[in-house]
């Protein structure tokens, strides 16, 4: 299993003692894959897109314009998190729904 997020956010925190042996990786230090990426924007569109971050109030307007697979290669602190893999399936935050599909809470 894989979790996608940042080292400083507290939800991140919170799973990453929940999902004991899992992996991390830090988007901002390690990217997210591509594949990743565009399978995680296929399954969950823009949605996928933090736009109550603080990197999303940097951007300008133009900015906000792009794609979102463009966004997120770009500034990869954009993606909501954490982002889970496990056994090839995505799931997106940290909510009660993705404890239950994911076996712990």
């Amino acid at each position: 299993m894989r979790v996608y997020g940042l080292k400083t956010c507290d939800t991140c925190r919170k799973a990453l003692k929940l999902l004991e042996g899992s992996d991390f990786i830090d988007v901002r230090a390690q990217g997210v894959p591509d594949a990743v990426l565009a399978q995680a924007l296929k399954r969950f569109g823009e949605a996928l897109l933090n736009t109550r971050s603080t990197t999303w109030r940097g951007l300008d307007a133009e900015q906000r314009k792009k794609e979102p697979l463009e966004l997120l290669q770009e500034h990869p602190t954009l993606m909501k998190r954490p982002l889970v893999e496990k056994d090839g399936a995505l799931y997106l935050g940290w909510t009660a729904e993705t404890q239950a599909a994911l076996g712990v809470g």
